[in-house]
């Protein structure tokens, strides 16, 4: 049964997403997430087979000196209750993944080209894990599906084959599962904790000098 959003727990109220994403997009810089893109990170960190500390994902996400304490206190504060709310509303069957929007010929279309992103960079923040367990156990590429799917449409990943693009009601359906999967990935990982040598062998892979996220082509909007 669906959770209605007014009792959804540690959840941001409209007022502060907004708030939160004029604040993202006053202090960023070519390549860096919007909150869109801070959503899809905290989304694979929630998930993932090892906890991340905020003071890790945090450097993905602020990159300017804060202008007062107060502003500091107050950002910190949104988005540790962002990070909060995404296994609060997955354990109540009530996540939505805060996506862009993109201009086009025919008018603003929703992306998840951002959420997307920010999910790839939450996977490297323990990519040794990651890696190691999509190359030896293929359930974890098929729990992945619909994200790769996504990713790979929206140019965030790059497939060894051409695949065609996703018709609309295609990424609608990925875009649908998005909760069912986190949900499932979650388990994955709960069930299949890292090997102890998996762990010796963790490694976090240092991000290649020069590489960026893929070019924001949003229209500037938030929108669950």
């Amino acid at each position: 049964m669906n959770t209605p959003k007014s009792e959804w727990p540690s959840s941001l109220d409209d007022k502060e997403l907004e708030e939160l994403d004029t604040y993202l997009r006053a202090h960023s810089g070519e390549g860096d997430l919007m909150l869109d893109g801070v959503h899809g990170l905290l989304s694979a960190v929630a998930i993932g087979p090892l906890e991340v500390k905020p003071e890790e994902w945090l450097h993905e996400v602020l990159h300017d000196a804060f202008g007062d304490e107060d502003e500091g206190n107050r950002v910190l504060a949104l988005l540790a209750k962002l990070n909060d709310s995404i296994s609060a509303e997955l354990d109540v069957d009530a996540y939505e993944p805060i996506l862009g929007e993109v201009d086009t010929e025919e008018g603003p279309l929703l992306s998840a080209a951002g959420w997307c992103e920010g999910f790839s960079r939450g996977i490297d923040m323990r990519a040794q894990l990651w890696e190691t367990r999509l190359a030896e156990d293929p359930t974890l590429m098929q729990l992945l599906g619909p994200i790769m799917a996504l990713a790979v449409d929206e140019g965030v990943l790059q497939a060894d084959a051409e695949f065609e693009k996703l018709t609309d009601e295609e990424y609608d359906e990925c875009l649908g599962q998005l909760p069912e999967v986190l949900n499932a990935v979650g388990d994955y990982w709960r069930e299949n904790p890292p090997t102890e040598d998996e762990l010796k062998a963790l490694a976090r892979r240092p991000r290649s000098e020069g590489e960026e996220g893929p070019p924001r082509q949003r229209s500037g909007h938030w929108v669950h």
